[in-house]
């Protein structure tokens, strides 16, 4: 059977924060490729153009598995999405599963700026990610891929399991620890240590911690001149990369609601940014996506929103044009990259969940 994100998975939804939790199905299990997570800091910047060729990055996502009893006592406790996990107990290093596919939804070229308009000013009115020293940033999301797998002479299209995925870092960003089933091992790995030069990693706007989101300007245009700035050359092209930066930061950290309210703001300003009128993330919650198409890939970039909150839910990336992948396998209507944001929370310790 071909999981289909845009089948609704179903039951018991949990809303806190205007975010619904969703108890779904597991893809067939799968495999990742390791990497530790720095290292794919240095290749951010051509890691959207290499996706259809191989499985994206598992440090780029994060995860858990929570009871549905503790799940629910988080959300209250902290205003954040639970996810209630359907847990088939299969492993997540077996075979890779059938490829994700799903319809796609309709562009309207002019309704992206209104519609970021709205999504600003409900951002900015949001409560203000606040913890005390020494706590860390807790970030749970449920993504898949798809790429194509060769053996011997055959190559075919699958896709990863749905999985979770589970980080915590310090403010400061160099402390941290993660743990995604298949990836890491059940006990996970230190994010902390110098990164692979021997040096003390410097926070930017590929690698943000907390700490440097806070400096970061609230004016939007001051904003959009320093992403272009600071990813001049990378990516496939300036206005992509500046769209594809904005939506790391948005998945990747947990931007203050007058950070979040001017990225918005300025990706509203970024050239063919599109709105979407129908997309789904990885947890099967549908809404309606701001979306960016990258010409050389033929790949949609697709953020997408409650419809009516306008919460942000997740991310995925749709070949939407011409074909993609080893051979041209990836076809139009396949999901190369889905994930969804489950939980976002200050914690106090290493391991320690909402």
């Amino acid at each position: 059977m071909n999981p289909d994100p845009d089948k609704t998975r179903t039951a018991n939804r949990y809303e806190t924060g205007g975010l619904p939790a969703i108890e779904e199905h597991d893809l067939p299990p799968g495999r990742h490729q390791f990497h530790k997570e720095r290292l794919m800091n240095r290749i951010h910047d051509d890691r959207r153009t290499t996706a259809a060729r191989t499985p994206r990055n598992p440090f780029l996502r994060k995860a858990i598995l929570l009871p549905a009893a503790t799940a629910l006592a988080g959300a209250l406790a902290v205003g954040v999405l639970v996810l209630t996990p359907g847990g088939n107990g299969q492993p997540a290093d077996r075979a890779t599963g059938p490829a994700l596919t799903t319809t796609i939804g309709v562009v309207d070229a002019k309704g992206a700026p209104r519609l970021l308009d709205r999504i600003s000013l409900a951002a900015a009115g949001t409560e203000a990610p606040n913890g005390r020293a020494g706590q860390y940033i807790y970030i749970e999301t449920r993504s898949a891929n798809t790429y194509v797998k060769t053996v011997g002479d055959e190559s075919s299209v699958v896709s990863t399991p749905l999985h979770t995925r589970q980080s915590w870092r310090s403010p400061d960003g160099l402390d941290g620890w993660l743990i995604e089933p298949g990836t890491t091992g059940p006990e996970g790995i230190t994010l902390a240590g110098p990164d692979e030069t021997g040096n003390t990693p410097k926070p930017h706007l590929g690698a943000p911690s907390h700490d440097y989101l806070a400096a970061l300007p609230t004016d939007p245009d001051a904003l959009l001149r320093k992403i272009y700035k600071e990813t001049e050359g990378q990516g496939s092209g300036r206005d992509q990369q500046a769209f594809t930066t904005i939506g790391d930061l948005l998945v990747e950290s947990w931007p203050s609601p007058r950070l979040t309210a001017a990225l918005y703001r300025a990706a509203a300003e970024i050239p063919g940014v599109v709105l979407v009128d129908n997309a789904t993330d990885a947890a099967g919650r549908k809404g309606v996506a701001v979306a960016r198409l990258d010409e050389s890939s033929g790949q949609r970039t697709e953020w997408i929103f409650d419809s009516k909150t306008l919460a942000f839910l997740g991310e995925r990336t749709v070949q939407v044009k011409g074909t993609g992948g080893e051979g041209g396998l990836i076809k139009p209507g396949t999901v190369v990259f889905t994930h969804a944001i489950m939980v976002r929370a200050f914690v106090d310790d290493i391991k320690v969940t909402p």
